[in-house]
């Protein structure tokens, strides 16, 4: 047994009602049940009963034993004189001897929810937050109804929407209100595509953009300024004539800008199980001339409405240099220099829809989060494990939309047991009282 199931009779009434009384024989009446407080204090607020025909309202607060009340010490805590209602699992006063009163010395009065629960109501959530499943519903998933489905991937993108923003916002905060510089330093870190997002993100922090953009007319300066604050500019063993320019303009810039001794280690970068496509130093390449081709990236992100456009623009060709290398030095037949449309989706998925929603949320205009979700409508599904376990289990997961929800439903809900915040493990649990 758990508080979260118990919150979960309580906010949907899920027990006998009928002659419902108190622990102390008190006739109750749930006139409304209040609602859930996720934050510090008791569990529901703004909740009306009717105790003995005298009419309540203010707190409700849940325990799985009445004696949790005193071992966490509310009885001390003046955010608790407001409790009208004490529920519980089960009432083991008379196991301890103690009973629990108001800030008065007057009985709290407890409703004992255990006598008043539907037995099969409690074999099914134990069955559903005690499967071996991944997705613990994953047995009962194609019985769920199509509209508590859409309105649960709705809810689960949302939320994942969102606290991508919040990270946004964080890092605005960071840059003093920047919104340029958030977006050259969100798109820095999300070309690392994980593996190697840390260094990115290092790198764009130690080379502002401020100082990208005094030098976007020479690219090759934009190289030197970031593959020699990479840690990737060694003298060649062989004459590369690409590389001596780098040194040369690295070392000039450095001392300008004070860079030297800011360089990121070496050992930052990972190129172990990377396609040669993938490897860091292609991907600064085509960085430095994204930031060097778009004036203002922030521009771009926010102000474009079709996914194709921002997929064109992200698909750029480096310098001529990295049309026959993958790494410094070493020459290569054929190159796949331009950034691939599955790595250009990921990008707009993880750089541009956070950075609309986040800028919907400063500027209090839903109409850019509105546009991130457009956006997401038009990019096709990401294909990984997770969401080729919901298209298995019959999702449909067709859209960047549909793909980011399953992604959210899963971390956020499935792995953790989250079955009764979720609507799908709600209703099929619901399906069992209504018979």
């Amino acid at each position: 047994m758990s508080e979260t199931f118990l919150y979960f009779l309580w906010q949907y009434q899920y027990f006998t009602r009928l002659a419902l009384t108190t622990t102390d024989g008190d006739p109750v009446q749930v006139l409304h049940p209040g609602f859930r407080n996720f934050d510090s204090g008791p569990d529901f607020f703004n909740a009306r009963l009717l105790i003995r025909d005298v009419e309540w309202g203010g707190t409700v607060e849940m325990h799985i034993k009445t004696s949790d009340w005193l071992s966490h010490r509310h009885q001390d805590d003046r955010a608790y004189d407001n409790v009208i209602l004490h529920v519980v699992w089960t009432d083991d006063r008379l196991a301890t001897g103690r009973r629990v009163d108001r800030a008065d010395g007057t009985p709290l009065p407890t409703i004992e929810l255990a006598p008043l629960t539907d037995t099969l109501l409690m074999d099914r959530y134990a069955r559903l937050t005690g499967s071996p499943d991944a997705i613990p519903c994953a047995g009962q998933f194609r019985s769920v109804q199509p509209l508590r489905l859409t309105a649960m991937l709705d809810k689960a993108m949302l939320q994942r929407l969102e606290r991508k923003a919040a990270g946004v916002r964080v890092l605005f905060e960071s840059t003093g209100g920047d919104w340029e510089e958030t977006a050259y330093q969100l798109l820095a870190t999300n070309m690392g595509f994980k593996i190697n997002a840390d260094p990115m993100a290092q790198l764009s922090r130690t080379v502002p953009l401020k100082a990208i953009l005094k030098h976007r007319d020479v690219l090759l300066q934009v190289e030197a300024l970031l593959f020699g604050t990479a840690g990737m500019l060694t003298e060649p063993d062989e004459p590369d004539e690409y590389v001596t320019s780098l040194l040369r303009e690295y070392r000039f810039l450095a001392v300008k800008y004070q860079l030297a001794d800011k360089q990121v280690m070496a050992h930052a970068w990972k190129w172990g199980r990377l396609r040669p496509a993938s490897f860091p130093s292609l991907r600064l390449a085509q960085f430095a001339r994204l930031v060097t081709k778009n004036a203002s990236l922030f521009s771009l992100f926010v102000g474009t409405i079709q996914a194709s456009t921002l997929l064109q623009a992200l698909q750029v060709s480096p310098s001529d240099y990295w049309q026959a290398h993958y790494r410094f030095g070493k020459t290569t037949a054929r190159v796949v220099s331009t950034l691939g449309t599955t790595s250009a989706e990921n990008i707009l998925i993880n750089t541009v829809v956070p950075l609309l929603a986040a800028y919907a949320h400063h500027r209090g205009q839903p109409a850019y989060i509105d546009r991130a979700i457009s956006l997401l409508e038009q990019l096709p599904a990401e294909k990984n494990r997770l969401t080729e376990a919901w298209d298995e289990l019959g999702l449909g997961v067709r859209t960047a939309f549909d793909s980011q929800a399953a992604i959210e439903l899963y971390n956020e809900f499935c792995t953790v047991k989250k079955c009764l915040s979720c609507q799908i493990g709600a209703g099929l649990i619901k399906q069992t009282v209504s018979g």
